[in-house]
């Protein structure tokens, strides 16, 4: 009988490994990999194509912003790889003797982060997006986002199940309210980004949706008498552009972004035959890249663009559907509702859809803080697609 105990004992331990192998060897989502490579190695493509006039007017070189985001990609290729080799588990394992978890140091890291872009004061009315450590600035919003997709995946496993659907929500808001009102205070539209990726993490986990949809009435209903009714001068402006950009003084910049999307017609003018960029379009390579888009490659570029984003959501909710438990498969539900969201608002903002906001076309659009950072959260879901299969510590938490 014990033989027979400990042979079973051997074979369970056996299948473990194997499964694990099986998980963490067999499971890495290649096709993820390279479809993120392609969308990046377009939008490198299309800096060049939308930034070579103005780079080569003010800087004498045409290559310059091409440089500076091949710079920025190799970073985040590090950057991605590390994340795709760090255990995603470590997010919550204990660091200390203090039971310090690893996620509410990061929590603590990025309030502190938006304090000081508070702190650091100038920048466009008043706010500033970016935090200066010598000569390297970036975006503290971006490192943000990635953090807030984390604790929000951590608090829905955490939260005991005793707790009713309303005492989860408000338990979980109510942490990622104090990053959120910083981020709004710097630059609204990515505390919009923030809130909805939290909200639809939490909403697509929730057994009882009805107090979601009750949060996001009366998050609406805000936003609109802030925005229209209660918001500054500036964003008033904005909305008066929106309404009417050809008679708006400030209004050049939609009404150049709409007129490269109408001249670009089906097939566009080529590659590189952007009339728009030549100095109408004020810095064409950063969120109105996707004009360009449409101008040099037309509806055809423009759908191709559409349906990259389309296959990059699709491979990370396969992932989802397959992560080895609940706090892992929130993750990937919170990147993939990231990069979604970004698209769709900054596609909506170019096309004058909604009033203009400062979102960047996701891996598209020239920037160093949003593509690594993006770029980090992609490596973590590849880390998480190398373990399916693999049984995780949090896949009882509901």
């Amino acid at each position: 009988m014990q033989q027979s105990a400990r042979a079973e004992q051997r074979a369970r331990r056996d299948r473990r490994i194997q499964s694990r192998r099986e998980g963490v060897e067999g499971g890495f989502d290649y096709s993820l990999l390279l479809i993120t490579f392609c969308i990046i190695g377009f939008g490198m493509l299309m800096i060049y194509s939308a930034s070579s006039y103005s780079a080569q007017v003010k800087n004498d070189d045409s290559s310059y912003f091409l440089r500076h985001q091949a710079f920025n990609v190799g970073i985040g290729a590090i950057v991605m790889m590390i994340a795709s080799k760090f255990r995603y588990s470590w997010f919550i394992r204990p660091l200390t003797i203090l039971r310090i978890r690893l996620v509410n140091v990061l929590y603590l890291a990025a309030v502190s982060l938006q304090i000081a872009v508070l702190a650091q004061g100038g920048g466009l009315n008043g706010a500033n997006r970016w935090l200066r450590l010598g000569p390297i600035s970036f975006q503290p919003s971006e490192f943000t986002k990635v953090v807030v997709i984390l604790l929000v995946a951590y608090l829905v496993c955490e939260i005991p199940a005793s707790f009713s659907e309303t005492k989860k929500m408000v338990r979980i808001f109510l942490m990622v309210s104090i990053p959120l009102g910083l981020v709004a205070l710097e630059d609204l539209s990515s505390a919009i980004v923030i809130f909805i990726t939290a909200f639809l993490i939490c909403f697509i986990a929730a057994k009882k949706k009805t107090p979601y949809i009750v949060l996001a009435m009366s998050a609406a209903a805000l936003a609109y008498l802030y925005v229209f009714h209660l918001g500054s001068s500036f964003r008033a402006d904005r909305i008066e552009i929106w309404k009417n950009p050809e008679g708006h003084p400030k209004g050049a910049q939609i009404v150049h972004g709409l007129y490269a999307i109408a001249s670009g017609g089906l097939f566009g003018a080529g590659l590189g035959e952007s009339m728009q960029k030549l100095g109408f379009l004020p810095e064409p390579y950063n969120d109105m890249i996707f004009s360009v888009i449409c101008e040099e490659l037309g509806l055809v570029g423009a759908g191709i663009v559409i349906l990259m984003f389309v296959l990059l959501c699709w491979r990370i909710y396969s992932i989802a559907m397959r992560a080895p438990d609940l706090f892992s498969a929130l993750i990937c539900v919170g990147v993939m509702v990231h990069i979604a969201s970004q698209a769709l608002i900054n596609i909506a903002v170019v096309t004058n859809t909604i009033p203009s906001t400062g979102i960047p076309l996701p891996l598209i659009s020239y920037g160093g803080s949003s593509v690594i950072f993006m770029m980090a959260e992609i490596g973590i879901v590849l880390g998480i697609s190398s373990r399916t299969g693999v049984s995780g510590s949090m896949g009882g938490a509901r």
